[in-house]
């Protein structure tokens, strides 16, 4: 397997990649149907949040520079079963950026994790792509007991050790700095964007959509959220996390480059392996953005998970 040629394709995902009652006869409404308390948007300038459907909580996290918008035909599929809260990342997809970008990831981490607490969302079911895994995975382990079961789309606990298995992300912190500075340098051009964006996604017009959201992005942004994501190794942290998580991992674009489902899915195995309760499942033929590429079998792949899994352990 040449990991070197398996490692630029995944790098280049990351690059693109949301009245009291007065009778004591009445019984209170389920929790997950209640309508969640207002919003107090400024306590969370990391991300802003879109809530759409009914019914038990389900929170959407896009990858590196997608906005929510990339969930839109997920979000149709679930809105009649879920309450859908559809996050955005500032600085992505064309989003304000924040004031400031330090520690940014570990930023939108906490403010989500204040967000599920002050919604008073129940264990909500948590589905991340690519950077918005590697969050639900963090969120996760930090705080186990705050979410529910967890659907991660082509994403990996460290993303710096796909090539080196024994890298640290002290080790790892050279190699992400150089990255950070040279993507804070300013935007990459449309023709770049396609370029690169076509190697994750198989239908024309999505290429060009996810590229218009890489091109509207703020550079210093993007930078500080690969700078963060490629020195934070959740390898060993992962083992906290109590709820089961479904990894749905994508293989195929990689082929030329020498990699075969079963390689690709060791890195995977690897990676995941001090999960308690976790399933891999890869797709045959999708690309990074599985929700597009591999819709039905990703449906399916979800569905049955979720309905396998409908309350979340306490």
């Amino acid at each position: 397997m040449n990991l070197t040629a398996t490692l630029r394709p995944i790098l280049a995902a990351l690059l693109l990649a949301a009245a009291p009652l007065t009778t004591a006869l009445a019984a209170p409404a389920p929790a997950a149907l209640l309508a969640p308390p207002a919003d107090n948007a400024p306590a969370h300038p990391s991300f802003t949040v879109k809530v759409v459907g009914k019914g038990r909580p389900m929170l959407l996290i896009p990858g590196l520079t997608c906005p929510g918008a990339v969930w839109d035909e997920t979000l149709a599929h679930y809105q009649k079963q879920y309450q859908c809260h559809v996050v955005s990342l500032a600085g992505f997809g064309g989003q304000p950026a924040a004031a400031t970008t330090s520690a940014f990831l570990q930023g939108v981490r906490d403010q989500l994790l204040t967000y599920i607490n002050t919604q008073k969302l129940d264990k909500p079911v948590v589905v991340g792509h690519s950077l918005g895994g590697f969050m639900a995975l963090w969120m996760s382990a930090t705080q186990p007991e705050a979410v529910g079961p967890l659907v991660i789309v082509d994403s990996l606990p460290f993303m710096a050790a796909i090539q080196n298995p024994n890298l640290t992300a002290e080790a790892a912190k050279p190699m992400a700095e150089g990255m950070r500075q040279q993507m804070s340098k300013g935007k990459m051009p449309m023709a770049a964007q396609r370029q690169m964006v076509s190697s994750l996604v198989t239908d024309s017009a999505r290429v060009t959509q996810v590229a218009r959201w890489g091109a509207a992005s703020d550079p210093a942004t993007v930078a500080q959220a690969m700078y963060d994501m490629m020195t934070t190794d959740l390898r060993q942290d992962v083992a906290r996390i109590q709820q089961p998580t479904l990894v749905l991992g994508a293989w195929a674009a990689y082929k030329p480059y020498g990699s075969t489902k079963e390689s690709t899915r060791a890195i995977f195995a690897q990676q995941f392996a001090k999960l308690p309760q976790h399933r891999i499942e890869m797709s045959e033929a999708g690309r990074h953005f599985l929700m597009y590429d591999d819709s039905q079998w990703f449906f399916a792949q979800t569905d049955a998970f979720l309905k396998q899994h409908p309350v979340a352990r306490k």
